[in-house]
C-alpha cells in the first residue's frame, strides 16, 4: 500500500490537487483520494507512474526506505564531512570492498 503522507506530500509540493494528479494518472478522482486515504490499493503499473513523475523509488512511494531517490550501481561518491588522510581513506576503501564483497 502506498504511504498516505508521502503520496499526499510529494503531490502538494508540486501544487496539484488530487484531481489534477487524477487526471496525470488517467484515473478518477474518487479513485485516486482512495490511494492517499489507503482505501483503494493502486495497481502496480500505477505506483510505478507515480513514482517516475515525482522522480522517487517505489521503495521510497510504500514506506520501505526513507531514500526518495534510487541507490546507484556504486559509482557514486559519498560525501564526507571532512576530508580524510591517505591512509582512513584507504581504509575506508578497503571497509567499503568488504562490505560489497558479502552481498
Amino acid at each position: 500500500m502506498i504511504n498516505r503522507e508521502r503520496l499526499c506530500d510529494l503531490r502538494k509540493d508540486k501544487g496539484l490537487t488530487q484531481k489534477e494528479f487524477a487526471e496525470i494518472l488517467c484515473v478518477n478522482y474518487r479513485t485516486y483520494g482512495g490511494y492517499e486515504r489507503e482505501e483503494n490499493e493502486a495497481s502496480d503499473e500505477i505506483k510505478i507512474k507515480i513514482a517516475k513523475y515525482f522522480n522517487v523509488t517505489t521503495d521510497y512511494l510504500l514506506g520501505i526506505s526513507d531514500y526518495p531517490q534510487p541507490l546507484s550501481d556504486g559509482n557514486e561518491y559519498i560525501r564526507l564531512p571532512y576530508a580524510l588522510s591517505s591512509g582512513k581513506r584507504k581504509e575506508l576503501n578497503e571497509f567499503i570492498k568488504y562490505l560489497l564483497a558479502k552481498k
